[in-house]
């Protein structure tokens, strides 16, 4: 079995959340029974993949030579909101406002030129013979990297921008990208139009509060190394590129250095995406990798499809900016939840403290166009707990009337990702489940047993035996 080296982020400030080092955060979750050594040999085709959705949301997974491969590969480290929470050094009812703190409180990253990332330097590139890269479903057309930061630059600004592209291996130096109309899109099309490559660095292994901030909605040119730096509580540690000047996380385990390439598209998918359908085949970006850098016994980090690690690293920074944008128009919203049956991207629960008719709906319309990947909205009372999909159903039950609390918009935006789209455009929904504030008292009161909630049942009740006919009476002959 390699060895793998505690990070020297592990001696840093104790004062650090626990999720500002990708070892200490390892460290943590094998010390709460949370972390899985998997046996030697795992295929990486579709091996890898099963083990880690077999143990999603209970364990982390640590795959000890995959394929024969000396790289170990990691799975599940963000699969449950607990374990945000956690990684956050908050209790769970404040990542919202923590990571919407991030956000507008960043902090510039401190460079550094002795980076742990570049202990090793590979200018001669095999991607599959360097990386254990895994393949993870039946139908996917080749090995992907699924957990890698993209960091590009603005090529006028130099203002850099972080997110997750699903990459296939395509060439021992080419990677397949998939660029839906984000900010890393617009950078790319600012180059070609000039002819020109755009710089790129893929991150693979970091720390999961940089992880998290990676998938953080804000405007164009906001750095998302730099939020990383405030959920840290310190600036970040970065190093510039061995080939270009991308700056990236100095602690990364490993980092692919490339372009993306001006003119040029390939056939790239089918692939798994979070919908838990297949992404089609169709001709995409080409990225030409440059060099490799990693350090010593690095760790490949994977991410597989519709995973629970996969949802939730999407949905709760996008439950954080969401809930900042409709606090802005709308006091009343007190919570906001990315249900998981709506792949924690389509399906919005909103809480409101209704003040007046019809604000419901245009709290629906700002939701709507908050971001273009909500589908379907639904608001509730502050009585509902929307984070219980069974009291979300509940208030649609039996306070919503489609003629009345409908909403429908037809024709717009949506993921391209959801297959029941035409590309993108489709329709969305909102539904009113609020209570009139002119409906009698008595109406929609809510039904409630006196001192239920306070029962000890530790005290009161215990398992039947098998004689406990005999505890009230005389057993039957029958």
């Amino acid at each position: 079995m390699p060895s793998i080296p505690s990070s020297s982020a592990n001696s840093a400030s104790s004062t650090l959340p626990l999720g500002a080092c990708l070892r200490g955060w390892l460290d943590h979750l094998q010390r709460n029974q949370r972390l899985s050594i998997i046996r030697p040999g795992i295929n990486l085709s579709f091996g890898v993949a099963g083990i880690a959705n077999r143990l999603d949301g209970q364990s982390a997974s640590l795959f000890i030579k995959p394929g024969g491969h000396e790289i170990p590969v990691i799975s599940g480290l963000l699969s449950d909101r607990r374990w945000m929470a956690e990684a956050m050094g908050v209790e769970p009812s404040q990542v919202l406002e923590r990571f919407e703190h991030a956000c507008l409180e960043p902090l510039s990253w401190l460079e550094t030129a002795e980076p742990s990332c570049q202990q090793v330097v590979h200018h001669e590139v095999n991607l599959l013979g360097q990386l254990p890269i895994p393949t993870h479903n039946e139908h996917d057309s080749g090995a992907y990297i699924t957990a890698g930061l993209l960091i590009t630059r603005n090529p006028h600004t130099g203002v850099q921008n972080v997110s997750i592209h699903r990459l296939k291996v395509s060439g021992p130096d080419r990677l397949g990208a998939l660029l839906l109309p984000r900010h890393t899109l617009a950078y790319f099309q600012e180059s070609e139009r000039n002819n020109d490559d755009l710089e790129v660095a893929v991150v693979v292994g970091c720390d999961p509060l940089t992880l998290m901030a990676s998938q953080a909605i804000v405007p164009i040119d906001h750095d998302e190394l730099e939020i990383a730096g405030a959920l840290h509580g310190r600036p970040l540690s970065v190093a510039k590129c061995v080939t270009n000047r991308i700056r990236v996380p100095a602690e990364a385990e490993i980092v692919i250095e490339g372009r993306l390439l001006a003119n040029a598209r390939e056939e790239e998918g089918p692939f798994g995406e979070f919908p838990q359908y297949y992404g089609e085949r169709a001709e995409r970006h080409v990225i030409k990798v440059d060099a490799i850098t990693h350090r010593q016994a690095p760790m490949f980090h994977t991410i597989v499809g519709g995973s629970l690690e996969h949802l939730l690293l999407g949905g709760i920074p996008r439950e954080a900016t969401m809930l900042a944008h409709l606090r802005r128009s709308f006091p009343s919203v007190r919570d906001v939840h990315l249900a998981r049956g709506g792949v924690c991207r389509y399906h919005l629960y909103i809480q409101i403290e209704k003040r007046s008719e019809g604000e419901a709906k245009n709290v629906i319309l700002g939701a709507l166009g908050g971001h273009y990947d909500i589908k379907h909205v639904v608001v509730v009372d502050t009585d509902v707990d929307i984070h219980t999909p069974a009291e979300v159903e509940w208030a649609v039950a039996t306070r919503f009337q489609a003629d009345r609390d409908l909403v429908l918009i037809h024709e717009s935006q949506g993921s391209k990702l959801d297959p029941s789209t035409r590309d993108g455009i489709g329709s969305k929904m909102g539904l009113d489940a609020t209570v009139s504030l002119t409906a009698p008292a008595m109406r929609f009161k809510r039904i409630h047993v006196p001192g239920e909630a306070e029962v000890d049942l530790t005290a009161v009740a215990q398992a039947a035996g098998a004689d406990w006919q005999q505890l009230f009476g005389k057993p039957s002959n029958s």
